[in-house]
């Protein structure tokens, strides 16, 4: 399916959308390293990879236009570290409230899947791929936080929907964009929408994915 040349001159989001889940990320991975009692180092460097992994991943494994877009532009580096001073001045209180690690995530989560897919249809991207892409680009961020913690990647195993809250988002941005030509932003703020309620109503309702092939049940006796 080829993209509406009309769609891709009018698709760019702001890029407040984008620094903002720079910020959101960056907090989210700060907050693991502090838990873990890393020094100043290890909590800079696991922000930077929360908070610049997914786009580093869109820009250079599917974009490939160039230098990827936080190495050409200083505030993303600067919104990284906005993100760590703000982990560790506000840890100890976040820390008391009810599963903030998860809301920030999937706040980030839903402004990273729309950023990845807008760039995609300004790349010229089939509508399919922009999805594609912009999934990885929502949820890659977590996936090189797990590694680097050496943990069972969220996005890989069953739980709490997290892939699909994120598809359902990015899906929708797509169709607002291509079927309803509805413009950029107030369809990058709808599919936000989707993916951080879906995500939330995921969490409270402890709603998940089950494996493929069931584990078989140990069998008692001889």
């Amino acid at each position: 399916m080829v993209v509406d040349p009309s769609i891709v001159r009018t698709v760019a989001l702001p890029q407040v959308i984008d620094l903002g889940a720079t910020i959101l990320f960056s907090i989210t991975g700060a907050s693991v390293a502090i838990r873990r009692h890393y020094d100043v180092i290890g909590v800079f460097v696991l922000a930077l990879a929360c908070g610049l992994g997914g786009g580093l991943l869109r820009d250079g494994l599917f974009i490939q236009s160039g230098p990827p877009v936080a190495m050409r532009d200083a505030s993303y580096l600067i919104a990284v570290l906005v993100g760590v001073v703000l982990a560790i001045l506000f840890f100890t209180h976040v820390e008391r409230l009810s599963k903030p690690f998860l809301i920030i995530d999937a706040l980030a989560m839903g402004a990273y899947g729309v950023v990845g897919a807008s760039i995609s249809f300004e790349a010229g991207l089939a509508t399919p791929a922009c999805i594609f892409v912009g999934v990885i680009n929502a949820v890659g961020s977590g996936l090189i936080r797990d590694v680097l913690m050496r943990d069972e990647p969220l996005l890989l195993k069953p739980g709490q929907f997290y892939v699909i809250a994120s598809l359902l988002g990015v899906a929708g941005f797509a169709v607002l964009l291509t079927v309803v030509h509805a413009p950029a932003v107030p369809s990058a703020i709808a599919a936000i929408a989707i993916t951080f309620i879906f995500r939330l109503l995921a969490i409270f309702f402890d709603w998940k994915t089950t494996s493929v092939i069931r584990p078989r049940a140990p069998v008692d006796g001889p």
